[in-house]
C-alpha cells in the first residue's frame, strides 16, 4: 500500500526523454507526462518508450503523453495525434493529451465542425485501442469570440464538445486550476462539477491581484493574474486531492513548470522540487501503513 492512486509527478518534453527523467528522477517525481510541442518531429518515439521506462524502473510512472499544436489548422499535427495514439501502449499509458485545436481569429462554435470531423476517427481510434483523450483548458491567449490552438478552455465549450462527442467515454479533460483563475472561475465548485471527466490534472497554480482588478478591473493593461508553480499560487491542494480522493479518483498531478515569475530560469528546479514536496503533504505526507 502507498500513494500510488494519485502519484505526483512533473512535465518532461519527450525530446529531451530519458535523460532529463534520469537527472530529475532522483528528486522523488512518482510521474512523468511526456510532451510534444507540435510535432513530434524526429523524436523516434518507440526508442523514447523504452528508454525511458528503464530509467523509471520501479520509481516512477509515465502518466500521459501528449502533443500540444493545433490539430484543426495543421494536418502533421493530427497526424501525430494518431501517431501517439497508436504508440501509448509503448509507454505504458492509456492517456493521451493536447489541445483540441482551434480555427484561430473565429468565434469558438465556428470550430466545431472542424473539431467533429477531425476528432471523431480519433476518438474512435483511441477507444479501439483502450486509450483515453484528454484536453489542456489552456486558453492560448484566446477568447470565445477569437480562439486560438485550442477551444477546449471553458467550461460552456467543454459542454459543447462533450455533446458533440457523446458517443465516446474516452474523451475528457486534462485540467488545471490556473486557466480556469485567469477567468475568474473557482477551480474546486469546477473540479466537483467536472469530475467524471477529468482524466488528468496539471500542478499548476495561480495568483491573482484581487486589488489591482478592484481598482483598475479587467481591461486596465495590467497584469492581473499570474501562473504559479503549486505551493506558491492562490489555490488549496489540499481540497482538491480531498475532492479527487473522496470520488475514488486515480491518476497523477503532474507540475507543469516554466511559467512561475519567480522561480525560474535558475530557480526552476528549486520550485519544481518545492512544489512537489508542497503536493506530497497535500496528498497527506508520507504514506503510513494501520496496524493490523
Amino acid at each position: 500500500m502507498s500513494h500510488n492512486d494519485i502519484r505526483i509527478g512533473t512535465l518532461a518534453g519527450m525530446d529531451a526523454g530519458a535523460r532529463y527523467i534520469k537527472q530529475i528522477l532522483p528528486h522523488g517525481f512518482e510521474s512523468f507526462s511526456l510532451t510534444c510541442w507540435e510535432y513530434i518531429g524526429k523524436t523516434d518515439v518507440d526508442r523514447t518508450a523504452k528508454e525511458c521506462l528503464e530509467v523509471c524502473g520501479d520509481k516512477a510512472v509515465i502518466s500521459s503523453i501528449g502533443i500540444f499544436g493545433n490539430p484543426l489548422q495543421n494536418e502533421q499535427t493530427a497526424k501525430d495525434w494518431a501517431t501517439l495514439i497508436d504508440k501509448a501502449h509503448l509507454f505504458k499509458t492509456n492517456l493521451v493529451c493536447g489541445f483540441a485545436g482551434a480555427i484561430e481569429g473565429k468565434a469558438m462554435p465556428e470550430s466545431m465542425a472542424a473539431f467533429k470531423k477531425v476528432f471523431t476517427p480519433l476518438a474512435q481510434r483511441a477507444k479501439d485501442k483502450g486509450v483515453k483523450i484528454a484536453f489542456e483548458n489552456c486558453d492560448m491567449n484566446g477568447t470565445w469570440n477569437d480562439v486560438r490552438w485550442n477551444i477546449a478552455h471553458s467550461p460552456t465549450a467543454w459542454d459543447m464538445i462533450f455533446n458533440e462527442m457523446s458517443a465516446f467515454d474516452n474523451i475528457g479533460l486534462e485540467w488545471e486550476p490556473c486557466h480556469q483563475m485567469g477567468s475568474l472561475i473557482d477551480p474546486l465548485p469546477q473540479l466537483r462539477r467536472y469530475l467524471p471527466k477529468i482524466f488528468h490534472v496539471h500542478g499548476k497554480d495561480a495568483s491573482i491581484d484581487w486589488n489591482l482588478l478592484k481598482t483598475s478591473g479587467l481591461r486596465g493593461g495590467k497584469q492581473f493574474v499570474y501562473h504559479r508553480t503549486p505551493g506558491f499560487g492562490d489555490t488549496n491542494w489540499t481540497d482538491v486531492i480531498s475532492i479527487l480522493r473522496q470520488a475514488k479518483w486515480t491518476g497523477a498531478i503532474d507540475i507543469e513548470g516554466w511559467h512561475d515569475p519567480v522561480y525560474r530560469d535558475a530557480l526552476e528546479m528549486t520550485g519544481q522540487v518545492f512544489g512537489l514536496n508542497y503536493l506530497k503533504n497535500c496528498r497527506g505526507g508520507p504514506f503510513v501503513a494501520n496496524p493490523t
